[in-house]
């Protein structure tokens, strides 16, 4: 990816006017997004585990998500790409894994630090994994997840703590997944000098109210995907049962136009000719 584009994904991250990522889980979601005008698509990792038989958070979906990164640099956006705590708690896999996402067009990654037993990284191997990254790959928008809201493990001032020493290992932005109430995010806006991004609550957000927080970035996270599967289930359930339906969905043929325009040119592995 150029730096332009990281750039430009950069520039989309304004305080009282952020970007809001919606967060795919396959070509076809992100797709979809992108031609409803969204200019950046983030991925969500329980959505990408899940739609492949794996859990989230367990660091088993590292070729799956590399996959299909190389899948959404296709299309005309920007895409950052979620990697759960890296798939590896060794700083030079992780790294290494951040570069080669980097080399399949994505401009951003997001890495948590928290861990499947609910418990989080320590703040100096979390920092650690982060220096690895920005050392063997500085163009990369390294967005830093801290889970001590959405583990319910740390408060405020844990909170701020960790923002501060990942930003200090080369974090460009901070993500607090969890927090909800106003005050506690104006106070960690006020205090971490980088971009802050939220993620979207239903019951509690409102886009509007976000940016008048003074937040960045909002995150769907994998809302978009369990949206998505319920109505899977209600309209099959209806369907079952002889319930009226009403469906506003895209035709067969909208979708088969959509994914031909982003094929055209291209050729499959298995039509390339080979090469000595």
């Amino acid at each position: 990816m150029t730096t332009n584009a990281t750039t430009t994904f950069r520039a989309l991250h304004q305080p009282g006017n952020p970007l809001l990522l919606p967060n795919a889980w396959d070509h076809a979601t992100a797709s979809a997004l992108v031609a409803a005008g969204f200019p950046a698509i983030g991925t969500t990792s329980l959505g990408v585990a899940a739609t492949h038989g794996i859990p989230d958070a367990h660091g088993l979906a590292r070729h799956e998500t590399l996959a299909l990164t190389h899948r959404l640099t296709t299309l005309p956006c920007l895409v950052t790409v979620d990697i759960e705590a890296g798939f590896s708690d060794d700083p030079g896999e992780v790294a290494d894994l951040a570069a080669q996402l980097h080399a399949a067009g994505a401009v951003g990654i997001n890495i948590e630090d928290g861990r499947h037993d609910h418990t989080l990284a320590t703040i100096d191997h979390q920092a650690d994994l982060i220096h690895a990254i920005k050392a063997h790959t500085p163009d990369l928008f390294v967005n830093a997840r801290t889970d001590t809201y959405w583990l319910a493990t740390g408060d405020l001032t844990a909170t701020i703590t960790r923002a501060e020493r990942y930003l200090d290992a080369g974090a460009d932005g901070i993500f607090v997944p969890g927090i909800a109430d106003d005050e506690d995010i104006t106070t960690v806006v006020s205090a971490i000098d980088a971009p802050v991004n939220v993620l979207y609550l239903p019951a509690r957000h409102t886009t509007a109210r976000l940016a008048d927080l003074g937040v960045s970035r909002i995150s769907t996270g994998s809302l978009l995907f369990r949206a998505a599967l319920h109505t899977v289930t209600e309209l099959a359930e209806a369907i079952r049962a002889g319930r009226p339906t009403s469906v506003n969905a895209p035709s067969y043929d909208d979708i088969q136009k959509a994914l031909l325009a982003n094929t055209k040119g291209r050729t499959t592995k298995e039509q390339r000719p080979h090469t000595s």
